[in-house]
């Protein structure tokens, strides 16, 4: 299992490499106690689409306690809704042929047939905000890459995968694609070649919210410095 890359490794590989390079030589890879506690969110979905204000405020969500239970409401017609809510497993490491990963939760398909027949899907909980539509790649390249090691030890195709976002109350499905596939794809060649340090990223904003960025040296720039003011 040592030669396995972690998935964690893969999202990092796909967001800047040289961030993976310093969480390497630091091995610093374990998630601070304030994401733990977003993600404890993705286990409290029904108590806390009934919260009050005063409650949910003292919560970490990302956004007024109004919206968040809008979202929360929303979330609840979806189908799998109930699977959500009492998963499969929790926090369950899997290994696949290339990487291995923990998968937050198991989740039950919706899909028609004997439930028992049916595979659950990988969900990973992440702790931020999403995009407008979808998934960021980061997050896409390790729901992937959770599917596949689903995959490869129930030796059976797993067509896709959850991101779960509570601090907003929205829950994202990520496809096996063949464009989601070739992204693991890149992140896995480029966790597997790291033997450097690779060049900075120029003027990204990716590097504002970046741990690293004091040691990395990389140069961010607002607005205003970019329009000479």
């Amino acid at each position: 299992m040592s030669s396995l890359v972690a998935a964690s490794d893969l999202a990092r590989a796909a967001y800047c490499p040289r961030q993976l390079y310093y969480a390497r030589r630091d091995d610093d890879r374990a998630p601070p106690p304030a994401v733990r506690e977003i993600r404890a969110l993705a286990f409290e979905y029904p108590a806390l689409l009934d919260g009050a204000d005063d409650a949910l405020a003292a919560q970490p969500i990302s956004v007024s306690p109004t919206a968040y239970r809008e979202n929360l409401a929303r979330l609840r017609e979806r189908g799998d809704w109930d699977a959500l809510t009492d998963p499969v497993a929790r926090d369950v490491l899997l290994a696949g042929k290339d990487c291995r990963g923990v998968a937050h939760k198991l989740v039950r398909s919706p899909a028609d047939g004997d439930e028992d027949d049916r595979p659950p899907v990988p969900s990973l909980v992440s702790p931020g905000e999403p995009p407008d539509r979808g998934v960021w790649e980061p997050q896409r390249v390790r729901a992937v890459a959770l599917a596949k090691a689903l995959a490869w030890e129930r030796e059976t195709p797993i067509p896709r995968a959850l991101v779960e976002y509570p601090a907003v109350g929205v829950v994202r499905t990520v496809g096996l694609t063949t464009g989601n596939k070739a992204a693991y794809r890149r992140a896995l060649r480029v966790a597997r070649d790291l033997d450097f340090v690779p060049s900075r990223l120029r003027d990204s904003a990716k590097c504002e919210s970046c741990a690293y960025r004091e040691r990395c040296g990389v140069k961010t720039w607002s607005l205003s410095s970019l329009l000479g003011r």
